[in-house]
């Protein structure tokens, strides 16, 4: 591009020196998106994950209209709405047993944010300061803010950079174990864990982790029976548990939350992407009476000290009462389920798949499947390739997956599959 045609845009994750123009998308329908001069591509991404119902949804696009015609923003700072009301209850009443606290922020990163800063006042107002740390998982991705990026994997993940700038905290191995691990497999994992929590509980504050999923950082694929076992010990050396559902969460594991395959409750779970099926954007950090009631005292410190602008926003709150609704009465675990078994089909049971030379392993869950590779430069150029095939890809370094919209058709959901297939046969 030259001087004069090139958007001001600084887009995400991208070098400079050697970004084209990125493709310019003019609308949408379904799991479809269609470019400047009327390309039109089958979105194998829902667009980071977030556009579970896929594009131009006319329930979630009435939603919005209605609620700008009423109140399009008010701060939640003394103030309160209908919406937003609505929306809190809905959540209490979905979400795992004895979350019924809501504080809403505007993107999953803030919804993180939030979590650890209650973590930690939390442990303050019970007279225990030194637990301020936080322990993740390596190969843990949280986000892209400073808090964030502290407790994501500082050794594979993107943010190495930033080290320096970055506060310290603690890591425990990512677990191993697949999803349908045996106990022992699941034992050597949880004892990893629990070695970490016998050195470190006395200043560990919370435990994070993104149940059952490790999206960003490799898609990797864990058990219930490790949420079960991190639930004990964190019950063990009083350390909240929080689970960051911003991926995983409305459906994408299988189940409405991760956290119901193993039947556990955080103390702290994060809300984001499909929460308004990602038509704006919107977080929730949903926390148990155990939590809530450590702020209920006389003291200054006693009020939680954040409050995001856009927080609680109505059009975000009522977008989002619309994409549950739609969930529940169009059955979209049903729907999820048939895409599993898309996936199962046309990838795991793929046997010249899993013996080709670059594959490492094939693994799905829920709505999600991923071929890993073993190097990065497997999978250089296929992004364009899948383009010319009418499918848009986006590999995350050795990674390529697919977690499409829920409306996707099992006809479309398996032109995906012969795409990321065909990448390895071309």
């Amino acid at each position: 591009m030259t001087s004069s045609n090139r958007s001001p845009v600084w887009h995400p994750y991208a070098h400079l020196k050697t970004q084209r123009q990125a493709p310019k998308v003019i609308g949408g329908e379904g799991p479809y998106f269609t470019l400047e001069g009327g390309e039109t591509l089958l979105d194998a991404t829902c667009s980071w994950w977030c556009m579970i119902h896929g594009y131009r949804h006319p329930r979630l696009v009435s939603a919005i209209q209605r609620q700008a015609d009423a109140l399009c923003h008010v701060m939640l700072g003394g103030l309160t709405h209908e919406p937003a009301d609505r929306l809190a209850r809905e959540l209490v009443r979905i979400t795992p047993a004895g979350l019924d606290h809501v504080f809403f922020s505007d993107s999953g990163s803030v919804g993180m944010e939030v979590a650890m800063k209650m973590a930690v006042q939390y442990h303050r107002l019970r007279g225990r300061p030194e637990k301020h740390r936080m322990l993740s998982l390596m190969k843990a991705y949280h986000g892209d803010t400073a808090g964030c990026m502290a407790v994501c994997d500082p050794e594979e993940g993107m943010h190495s950079l930033f080290a320096g700038y970055l506060p310290r905290h603690h890591f425990a191995p990512a677990p191993t174990a697949p999803f349908h691990a045996d106990d022992e497999a699941v034992a050597q994992d949880l004892a990893a864990l629990r070695a970490v929590l016998e050195r470190h509980h006395h200043e560990i504050a919370a435990l994070l982790m993104e149940p059952l999923l490790q999206a960003a950082g490799g898609l990797n694929m864990t058990s219930p029976r490790y949420l079960q076992g991190a639930r004990e010990l964190c019950d063990e050396f009083d350390v909240l548990l929080v689970f960051d559902e911003v991926a995983t969460g409305f459906g994408r594991t299988g189940r409405l939350f991760a956290a119901d395959h193993a039947g556990v409750t955080p103390d702290i779970m994060v809300l984001s992407k499909g929460l308004t099926g990602g038509y704006l954007g919107h977080a929730a950090t949903l926390a148990t009476d155990r939590v809530h009631e450590a702020f209920i005292g006389d003291s200054p410190m006693h009020a939680f000290m954040h409050g995001p602008t856009f927080m609680g926003n109505p059009l975000a709150c009522a977008v989002a009462l619309e994409s549950l609704a739609v969930f529940e009465e169009e059955a979209y675990l049903g729907r999820i389920a048939g895409l599993n078994r898309v996936l199962e089909e046309e990838l795991v049971r793929d046997e010249a798949l899993a013996a080709h030379p670059a594959v490492v392993e094939v693994r799905t869950l829920g709505a999600t499947a991923v071929i890993e590779t073993r190097a990065a430069a497997d999978l250089a150029g296929v992004a364009d390739w899948a383009r010319e095939q009418g499918v848009w890809l986006r590999p995350i370094g050795r990674w390529l997956y697919t977690m499409p919209a829920y409306v996707t058709s099992p006809d479309d959901m398996r032109r995906i599959t012969a795409v990321m297939k065909g990448w390895f046969r071309r």
